[in-house]
C-alpha cells in the first residue's frame, strides 16, 4: 500500500528521528531459521510484506551483494581488581604486543599501573591485565591495557559474546551474556575476520540455502570488513546533528571487492549493501580514497552516495545514527512511513529482528 508521506519542511534535528516503539517488538531471540524472518520490501514507494527467503526474486542477475565479513569476538570478560572489587571489560580493539583498548565497568577505576585479575587471574587459569592509561580520541570512555597473553586466544577461552543492551536473558544469568544459541546465531555464516563487538545484524538472515539461491539467480557476492564497535549503541545526545561526534571504527575494502564494484557499475548492475556497516565502509572508501583505515563517517539526509544503490537492513533504535543513515538513503518520509507500517504490523526490531529492503531510487522518485 502507498505510504503517502508528508515532506519535512525544515532542517533535521535529533527529535525528527524519534518514534514510539512497544517494548514487546524488541526481538529477544532469533527466528527458528535465519532466512525465515520477515522482510519489509520498501524498495519502491509501495510497501510489500515478504519473507526474507524471497530476496533472490527482488534482485537481478548482475547485481552485487556486499557483505561485512567481520567476526564477533567474545569481548566481554569478568574479573576483579587487586583489591577485590568486581569489574568487567569489553575489549574494543586489539593492538600489537598483547595490548588492547577496552571499555571498563567498575565502581572505582584502578590506578595507572594497577593490575586486574580477569577470569580468576593468571595464577588461577585466567589472565592479568595492567592499566596503561586512558585511550586518546575516545572522549575518555576507553582504556589502554596490557594483557598477560595473546588477546584473541584469551577472549576465546574466557570471554562471552557481548549481546546488545536491549537483549535480556533469564533471571539469574549474568546480564547481557550469551547462551549457546547466542554464540551460534549472533554471528553470520560467513564471518571471517575477528574484531567486532556487535554483529552486522542484517547479514544474520543469510544461510547456505539462500546464498545458493542468490548465486543461481546470477547475483554476485563480495565482502568488506568493518569491525563494529560498542559505539554503535551509543545514543546521539545533541539536538543539532552537526554537534554529534561519531565513534571510530576500522574498515577495509579489498582489491577484489573494488574490482567487483567497478565491474558491477560498468554492466549496469546495482550494488546492494548488506547492513549499514557495509554502507559506511563503502562510502568511507569512496569519500576518502583510502581502502583501509579508521572511519568516523556520519551519514545524514543530504549525503551524496557514491557506491550503494540498495540496502538490506534491520530496524534501528529511535534517535540513532543508523536511523539517520537509512533516511539519507531512502528518504526521511519514506523511512518514517516504513517504521509506522512495521510497528502496526508487529515486525520484530533490532539485532534479532526482521529486515527491510531499501533503494536510493525511492528517495529520488519521491523528490520529483
Amino acid at each position: 500500500m502507498p505510504l503517502n508521506p508528508t515532506p519535512l519542511a525544515r532542517p533535521f534535528t535529533l527529535s525528527d528521528f524519534d518514534f514510539e516503539l512497544p517494548p514487546a517488538l524488541i526481538a529477544q531471540h532469533p527466528t527458528a531459521e535465519r532466512s525465515g524472518s520477515r522482510l519489509l520490501d520498501g524498495s519502491s514507494p509501495t510497501v510489500v510484506d515478504r519473507i526474507f527467503h524471497e530476496l533472490p526474486g527482488l534482485l537481478q542477475a548482475g547485481d552485487l551483494l556486499v557483505f561485512n565479513d567481520t567476526k564477533v569476538i567474545k569481548a566481554r570478560i569478568f574479573g576483579e581488581k587487586a583489591s577485590g572489587g568486581k569489574l568487567e571489560l569489553l575489549i574494543e580493539r586489539v593492538l600489537p604486543g598483547h595490548q588492547v583498548v577496552a571499555h571498563m565497568k567498575v565502581s572505582k577505576k584502578p590506578l595507572i599501573g594497577g593490575k586486574m585479575h580477569m577470569a580468576g587471574g593468571a595464577a588461577n587459569g585466567g589472565f592479568d591485565a595492567v592499566l596503561l592509561g586512558r585511550w586518546p580520541d575516545a572522549q575518555g570512555q576507553l582504556f589502554h591495557l596490557q594483557l598477560s597473553d595473546e588477546p584473541h586466544a584469551l577472549m576465546e577461552q574466557h570471554g562471552v559474546v557481548p549481546l546488545p543492551p536491549y537483549i535480556e536473558r533469564p533471571a539469574g544469568a549474568v546480564p547481557h551474556t550469551d547462551t549457546e544459541e547466542d554464540a551460534r546465531r549472533y554471528q553470520t555464516v560467513f564471518a571471517r575476520a575477528p574484531g567486532a563487538v556487535a554483529a552486522p545484524t542484517a547479514a544474520l538472515h543469510f544461510d547456505a540455502a539462500l546464498l545458493a539461491a542468490l548465486e543461481a539467480r546470477g547475483v554476485q557476492r563480495a565482502s568488506v570488513t568493518l569491525h563494529v564497535g560498542a559505539g554503535t549503541f551509543q545514543p546521539v545526545k545533541t539536538e543539532n546533528l552537526a554537534d554529534h561526534t561519531m565513534h571510530r571504527e576500522w574498515y577495509e575494502v579489498p582489491d577484489a571487492t573494488q574490482r567487483a564494484i567497478n565491474e558491477c557499475k560498468a554492466r549496469g548492475g546495482q550494488v546492494v549493501a548488506v547492513g549499514t556497516t557495509t554502507v559506511r565502509t563503502l562510502e568511507s572508501w569512496a569519500q576518502s580514497g583510502q581502502a583501509s583505515g579508521d572511519t568516523q563517517i556520519f551519514i545524514t539526509p543530504g549525503f551524496a552516495f557514491q557506491v550503494v544503490d540498495k540496502l538490506i537492513t534491520n530496524f534501528h533504535l529511535p534517535k540513532s545514527t543508523l536511523m539517520m543513515l537509512v533516511s539519507a538513503l531512502a528518504g526521511y518520509e519514506h523511512i518514517m512511513g516504513l517504521y509506522r507500517h512495521a510497528i502496526a504490523n508487529e515486525y520484530r526490531f533490532f539485532s534479532y529482528g526482521d529486515a527491510m529492503l531499501l533503494s536510493r531510487s525511492v528517495a529520488e522518485v519521491m523528490q520529483q
